[in-house]
């Protein structure tokens, strides 16, 4: 069975701005049937890492806000907490670095609330069956919501080649306990012949996993709990991932928490995907690197496999822009995100989200 996902571009006229043609796809995906009057209803996003400048704009969440206001609802903006060292690992951080990110009340117009409370201990076990795992971890305030919006930032990941609707519901959505879950087998490894022994990685770990051997560094894999962090610390390059059905059981992990975190709000979910700042890694960096991609739109839907293989498709079709993490793949119809992380598989998510029922990778695009 085809979903439909509707596509805006950010084409735009004194009549009809980027707002307008936000509120158009909210009514085309029939938000107003997914809230109930009086529903308290989360608008899962990423707040930034401090630093981080390519999260959705404060003012594009201020129109989703104000649209689950006027169909009845009572919105609050929420995300859990992360795992690894930052400025978002606990609720009164995570809520200092929003508001400096923008997201003021008197901005988004709505509450903050970290779902998983003040340390991520705040969280409800959910019962799904499934391969991996029988049940997961959620935060609490994502669980006792009425209905979710999830608003997400699409862009590169360097454990699942790109993060979108399923990577902001099912590992934003978990709490400290089910983070620990989805990472605890994807261990990065050092190429030694890279290494210069310099320790900035050592003491940027907040797990105390690396440590310097023979001017080496070395990292305790089972202390490691997967962040990804060390990646980008690590100048030389010389701290990889390893490519391989680690990251495989990682997506698959991802996806079947997605499944607990939308478990009895299947209709009462809307997906939105922002193609925009398309950057090479997460929104959790405490910086944002160059866009692989020109600007592309705005999608949304009601299936999240749906959206997410749009947007994938939608970004492969650009021309890759150089001077960014693109290494590869420049030319449109060539896959981006293998041009960053040529050694992982992101179709996975994609693949295990159908194979469970999460969703459907067949999908009609309705452009607005």
């Amino acid at each position: 069975m085809t979903s439909q996902v509707f596509y805006s571009d950010l084409r735009v006229t004194p009549r009809k701005n980027m707002f307008s043609k936000l509120t158009t796809l909210l009514e085309r995906v029939d938000l107003k049937s997914r809230i109930r009057k009086g529903g308290l209803v989360a608008v899962k996003l990423h707040f930034g890492e401090k630093g981080n400048t390519a999260y959705i704009s404060p003012v594009f969440i201020r129109k989703v806000v104000d649209m689950v206001k006027e169909y009845g609802g009572k919105p609050f903006l929420t995300d859990c907490n992360t795992l690894y060292t930052g400025e978002r690992g606990n609720a009164v951080s995570h809520l200092v670095t929003a508001i400096e990110n923008g997201f003021d009340y008197a901005v988004v117009g709505a509450p903050l609330i970290i779902a998983d409370g003040l340390k991520g201990g705040s969280a409800v076990k959910v019962r799904i069956d499934k391969k991996i795992f029988k049940d997961v971890t959620i935060g609490h305030g994502i669980f006792h919501s009425d209905s979710i919006v999830s608003v997400a930032h699409f862009k590169g990941h360097d454990l699942s080649g790109f993060g979108g609707t399923i990577k902001n519901l099912g590992m934003g959505c978990g709490s400290r306990i089910g983070k620990l879950q989805q990472h605890s087998n994807v261990n990065p490894v050092v190429k030694k012949k890279l290494c210069i022994g310099c320790g900035e990685c050592l003491d940027w770990c907040a797990q105390g996993a690396i440590s310097i051997v023979d001017e080496k560094a070395r990292i305790d894999s089972e202390k490691c709990i997967g962040c990804g962090e060390c990646f980008l610390i690590c100048k030389q390059g010389a701290i990889q991932a390893q490519w391989n059905e680690t990251s495989t059981v990682f997506q698959q992990k991802m996806v079947e928490y997605t499944v607990g975190v939308l478990k009895g709000k299947e209709k009462r979910s809307v997906f939105i995907n922002f193609i925009t700042q398309v950057t090479p890694t997460c929104d959790c960096y405490p910086c944002s690197g160059a866009a692989i991609v020109p600007d592309v739109g705005i999608v949304a839907s009601t299936d999240p496999v749906a959206i997410d293989q749009a947007s994938v498709d939608l970004v492969n079709q650009q021309v890759g822009l150089e001077n960014s993490g693109l290494k590869a793949n420049f030319n449109p119809g060539e896959d981006k995100f293998k041009g960053v992380y040529p050694h992982l598989d992101w179709n996975t998510q994609l693949q295990y989200g159908e194979e469970i029922g999460l969703g459907t990778r067949e999908y009609e695009l309705v452009r607005l």
